[in-house]
């Protein structure tokens, strides 16, 4: 193990003490995801040296990689078990894809950006995450031909829930999704399918974040 790799064990070990367990993160499979997963490997070389502070990062197209606490606080969100088909609407560098693959058992993630969705299909076939499949497309309709999901997770604020993808969720999933009337302040939204029919939908108001708009069909 070279100076490098000690340092980043190091701060990850920090990260992991102070900015997620030290704010709340218990789920031990996300933490274990968190620790396993190299931050640095999804970053451009500029920004290797800040790859473990809990901070939104710059990646390419003008979008950013999430702080690590809200990667795993949405992750948690989920409630997952390991058994689970997840969908991750917004796949940028492909790193929180690259965490929900250590708490699924498949993860399809959706990018509209071609160059972000080839570097990050290129990326995770590297570092052999074998069990995410990247498809470009607009996220604010799902991934039909994959559905149902028990997991769904978006990384871009969204107007209102889009409906395509409440009706992707499996009965008894849940959707983590940020909303809000504004493309730059909204709540993180938990929506859980207690049913089969259109309306058995439960949502849970889990706090004010922010995130980049949700661009799409039925986003903004």
């Amino acid at each position: 193990m070279t100076r490098r790799d000690l340092d980043y064990q190091s701060a990850k070990e920090l990260m992991i003490r102070e900015h997620l367990m030290g704010r709340g993160i218990r789920d031990p499979r996300v933490l274990s995801a968190m620790r396993e997963v190299p931050r640095e490997s999804f970053l451009p070389d500029e920004m290797y040296a800040f790859a473990y502070d809990d901070s939104p990062l710059p990646i390419a197209a003008g979008q950013t990689i999430s702080q690590p606490y809200i990667v795993a606080y949405m992750i948690e969100a989920l409630e997952l078990e390991g058994n689970e088909r997840v969908l991750e609407i917004g796949t940028g560098s492909g790193y929180a894809a690259a965490v929900l693959s250590r708490c699924a058992a498949q993860v399809c993630t959706v990018e509209r950006i071609a160059v972000l969705a080839q570097s990050a299909r290129s990326r995770l076939e590297e570092l052999d995450y074998w069990n995410v499949t990247v498809h470009l497309g607009d996220g604010t309709l799902g991934w039909q031909e994959q559905a149902p999901y028990q997991g769904i997770v978006v990384t871009a604020g969204a107007p209102e829930v889009p409906k395509a993808l409440l009706e992707q969720l499996a009965p008894g999933g849940r959707l983590v999704i940020p909303v809000g009337v504004t493309q730059h302040l909204q709540s993180l939204v938990r929506v859980r399918r207690v049913g089969e029919g259109e309306g058995e939908y439960r949502h849970e108001d889990l706090g004010p974040v922010r995130f980049v708009p949700l661009i799409g069909e039925q986003g903004w």
